[in-house]
């Protein structure tokens, strides 16, 4: 798969400095947020989700000594007591004859991997458990990564919230003036009305916060493996941009991804598929032997005359199957281009998913400093519409106007944090976390 030699975002891209802002297993720390990092300790012990994905890895890993086993002999035995009556109209025989019959057999089977189809099925098991390791980090990657867009989610409602209430610190300060001002007949009664619209407005403003804040608390709840009412997140607003993250190169995704890494794997095991398909062309060689005591009478079955054995090889080859052979051959060989494809496809879509996110994060960056210059200017524009006002210039219209403003400003400011917090969050998931295929070289050894 040819990949570019960088990122086209990367061009106005800060690498992070100093080193210890790069991504480790750990990633949620580089946020340097306590809270942040004791919820997602608790994903790693409680969320079901990764429990059953757990379940579905160690199935695949079993896989691996089921099929691994049919490289070594299949001994069995089946003892057997039978005690029965005979018919009279047998050959040499003139009248009913009652027998028993003691049997301890020993059977030995060994299939000889001469055109190798044991040994691809045990390399598909192993491909798939390795395919399997990887969708357990996938899944583990984006339980961290949906808790961490809910907590600065939280966080950033909880900044608005902060906003709102002193917004309605203030508007109750500026209602007061405009009932003394009432009072003395310098404002109007159209004033006093105006003032307690912007300030109920306000105030409701900042009740409506609390049912998102509500359900996003209920969504971490069940990201940690808790009832809703087990767990409470005391609130902390937003106050520090994200810090940066080194996106590196294109080709770093390769080891990084744990989808690329899982599509990879697949290839593996459509090949062995495909193997194991072709072998069927071939016959099946057995090495086999039986051996044991028989005896009618309990005394003698441990005598030497109750011995037999027998052993010889077999073979197993299908003459006629109708093309079923040729159809299941054609049939791997497409799922094998298939798997091909999902993994283009995958190294395609993380190429996406890193750019998007490093665009989202350099315009964010942009729109941060805008918006800063645009909340400034609104907080001059309204210290001097209440100064105009105060000096009987103007109507309490042009402060309303200027509160509006000013507010809509700051709330928007809090929203682009938000955003770049959970842009940081995206980018380090399209960068793979701090996994690295090279631990599916333990997968590898331990299922050996």
């Amino acid at each position: 798969m040819p990949l570019p030699p960088a990122f086209k975002e990367n061009a106005d891209w800060k690498v992070a400095r100093p080193a210890d802002q790069a991504i480790r297993g750990r990633w949620w720390e580089v946020f340097h947020d306590p809270q942040l990092d004791a919820l997602e300790a608790q994903i790693e012990v409680s969320n079901q989700t990764l429990r059953a994905q757990q379940a579905r890895f160690l199935q695949a890993r079993a896989a691996i000594a089921i099929n691994r086993s049919a490289q070594y002999p299949l001994i069995t035995t089946a003892p057997e007591i039978t005690r029965g009556e005979q018919s009279g109209n047998r050959p040499n025989a003139t009248v009913h004859q009652t027998v028993s019959d003691f049997v301890l057999p020993v059977d030995f089977s060994y299939e000889l991997d001469v055109w190798g189809r044991v040994r691809q099925t045990v390399a598909a098991a192993r491909a798939e458990a390795q395919a399997s390791a990887a969708d357990l980090e996938s899944v583990r990657l984006s339980l961290h990564a949906e808790l961490a867009l809910d907590y600065f989610e939280l966080r950033g409602l909880d900044a608005e919230r902060a906003l709102l209430d002193n917004s309605v610190t203030a508007f109750e300060r500026a209602l007061e003036l405009t009932r003394n001002r009432f009072t003395g007949g310098i404002a109007s009664q159209a004033d006093v009305a105006l003032a307690e619209t912007q300030l109920e407005t306000t105030r409701a403003q900042a009740v409506d916060i609390a049912v998102r804040r509500s359900a996003l608390e209920h969504a971490i709840a069940g990201l940690v493996g808790k009832p809703p009412s087990a767990l409470q997140i005391a609130p902390l607003p937003l106050t520090e941009p994200p810090p940066d993250i080194p996106a590196g190169l294109p080709s770093d995704l390769l080891e990084r991804r744990p989808d690329i890494a899982s599509a990879e794997r697949r290839i593996g095991a459509a090949s062995a598929q495909v193997g194991i398909a072709n072998a069927a062309f071939f016959p099946r060689l057995f090495l086999t032997a039986a051996a044991g005591l028989e005896s009618r009478s309990l005394s003698s079955w441990v005598s030497g005359l109750s011995t037999f054995w027998a052993a010889g090889p077999a073979a197993a080859y299908t003459l006629f199957d109708a093309g079923r052979r040729r159809a299941v051959s054609a049939q791997t060989q497409a799922a094998f281009d298939e798997s091909v494809a999902v993994y283009q496809e995958t190294i395609l879509r993380s190429l996406r998913d890193v750019e998007d996110s490093l665009s989202s994060l350099r315009v964010l960056r942009e729109e941060a400093d805008v918006q800063a210059s645009a909340v400034a200017a609104a907080e001059r524009a309204l210290t001097l519409a209440t100064n105009r006002y105060r000096g009987g210039v103007v109507t309490y219209l042009e402060v309303i106007a200027a509160q509006s403003a000013a507010l809509n400003n700051q709330r928007a400011a809090l929203s682009v944090l938000s955003r770049r917090l959970a842009a940081s969050v995206l980018l380090i998931k399209a960068l793979g976390g701090g996994w690295d295929a090279a631990s599916l070289q333990t997968v590898k050894t331990e299922t050996r």
